[in-house]
C-alpha cells in the first residue's frame, strides 16, 4: 500500500513539468510551421507578380525552386509536429491507464473498509471492543482507533475523488491531442498534394530554359546562398583559441560530418556531402562554436567551429542543436542536414556545404584532405 500511494504521489507531482516540456516543443514547432506558412505565401504572391510582368524565365524558376524547398521545409515540419502530437498520445495514454488502475484499487480497498464497518455494526462489534477493555486507559486507545480507521476511511475517499478529477483530465487531453493529430494529419496530406503541384510547375519552368541558362541560373543561386560573413573577420574570433588546438594542416582521416552522408562534390576548401532526410551534422573535430548565422534567402542554419585557430564551416543545415560560444567535442552532433533542390532536375536533395580554413588566407587547405 505505501508503494502505491508513493508511486501515485511521484506521478502526479511529475504530471506537469512532463506535460509543460513537450507542450512547449509543439508549441514551437507550430511557430515553426506558421512562419514557414508565411513564407510561402510570400512566395506565391511573388511567383504570381513575375508571371504577369516581364520577369525572365530564369527567374521564375529560381522562385519556383525556392518555393519547392520551403514546401518540402513545410512537410518536414509538419510531420515532426505530428511525430510529437504521437508520443504525448502514447505518453497520456499510459498516464491515464495507470491512473485508472491506481482508483480501481482504491475503490477495491474502500469497499472493503466499508464492509468491514458493516459487519462490525451489525455484530455490535465496536461495543465488545470497548467494553471488553481492562481499564479506562485502554478504552481511550481503542476510542482513538476506532476514530483512526474512520479518518482512514475518509482519507481513502478523498484519494478516490482526486484520483477521479486525474483521469477524467488525462482522458480529456487525450481526447483533445487525438483531434489535434488527426488535423495535423490531414495538413500533411493536403501539404503533400501542394508539393506534387509545385514540382510539375518547376520541372516545366526548367525545361523551358536551355542547358546554359540552366546552368549560369545554378551559379547564381550558389553564390546568392554562400556563407555571407566574411571568413577574414571570423578569423579574428578564433585568436587565442584553445579548444581544440591539436588540429593542424595535417590532420585527416576524420569522419565526414554528414552522419551516413557521401561527398557528392570537391571544389577547393569547399566540400558538398549528401545524406538521407534527418542525417545528423557533427563537428569533424574538438572545438568552439564561435558563430551562427541564418541564411536569409533559405531560411537554413550555417554554423561556424573553431580548432584552436583552424575554422570549419557547416552551411545548410536545417536545424541546430548547438549555441554560439559552446564547447564541442570530436563527432559531436551539431545539428540537422538541410533540404535543397537541384536546379538542374528540380529535385529535392538534402546535402550540407563544408568549408575549412587555416589561420591565415595564405594557406589554402583542401577539404578533401580531411576525410577518411
Amino acid at each position: 500500500m505505501k508503494h502505491l500511494l508513493l508511486t501515485l504521489l511521484l506521478t502526479l507531482l511529475l504530471l506537469p513539468l512532463s506535460a509543460q516540456t513537450t507542450d512547449d516543443r509543439i508549441t514551437r514547432q507550430k511557430r515553426v510551421i506558421a512562419d514557414l506558412e508565411a513564407r510561402i505565401a510570400r512566395e506565391e504572391q511573388e511567383i504570381s507578380r513575375l508571371k504577369k510582368g516581364r520577369a525572365s524565365a530564369q527567374e521564375q524558376a529560381r522562385r519556383l525552386a525556392m518555393q519547392l524547398d520551403a514546401r518540402n521545409q513545410l512537410m518536414e515540419a509538419t510531420e515532426q509536429e505530428a511525430l510529437l502530437l504521437g508520443k504525448e498520445i502514447d505518453r497520456t495514454d499510459s498516464i491515464a491507464r495507470g491512473l485508472g488502475a491506481s482508483l480501481e484499487e482504491h475503490k477495491r480497498l474502500y469497499a472493503e473498509m466499508v464492509r468491514e464497518a458493516w459487519r462490525n455494526y451489525r455484530h455490535n462489534n465496536y461495543l465488545t471492543y470497548l467494553f471488553s477493555s481492562e481499564d479506562f486507559g485502554q478504552v481511550a486507545r481503542r476510542i482513538a482507533n476506532l476514530r483512526g480507521v474512520a479518518s482512514m476511511r475518509e482519507h481513502r475517499m478523498e484519494q478516490i475523488a482526486t484520483l477521479s478529477t486525474a483521469v477524467a483530465d488525462e482522458r480529456s487531453q487525450l481526447e483533445q491531442r487525438r483531434h489535434a493529430l488527426d488535423s495535423v494529419k490531414w495538413s500533411i496530406e493536403r501539404q503533400r498534394t501542394r508539393l506534387k503541384k509545385d514540382e510539375q510547375a518547376a520541372r516545366a519552368s526548367i525545361r523551358q530554359l536551355s542547358e546554359r541558362e540552366r546552368r549560369a541560373l545554378a551559379e547564381k543561386v550558389a553564390r546568392e546562398q554562400q556563407l555571407d560573413v566574411a571568413i577574414g573577420e571570423l578569423r579574428k574570433l578564433t585568436k587565442g583559441n584553445r579548444e581544440g588546438s591539436s588540429f593542424t594542416a595535417g590532420t585527416g582521416n576524420l569522419r565526414l560530418p554528414v552522419v551516413g552522408g557521401r561527398v557528392k562534390r570537391y571544389k577547393g576548401n569547399m566540400a558538398e556531402i549528401c545524406g538521407p532526410r534527418g542525417a545528423k551534422v557533427q563537428s569533424i573535430y574538438e572545438g568552439k562554436v564561435i558563430d551562427i548565422k541564418r541564411n536569409r534567402i533559405t531560411g537554413k542554419y550555417d554554423v561556424y567551429i573553431a580548432h584552436g585557430e583552424y575554422l570549419t564551416s557547416y552551411a545548410n543545415l536545417g536545424s541546430i542543436d548547438v549555441q554560439k560560444g559552446a564547447k564541442v567535442a570530436r563527432n559531436e552532433a551539431i545539428g540537422t542536414i538541410g533540404s535543397a533542390v537541384n536546379l538542374m532536375t528540380m529535385e529535392t536533395e538534402y546535402k550540407l556545404v563544408f568549408g575549412i580554413y587555416a589561420p591565415t588566407p595564405e594557406v589554402k587547405m583542401l577539404a578533401e584532405n580531411c576525410f577518411k
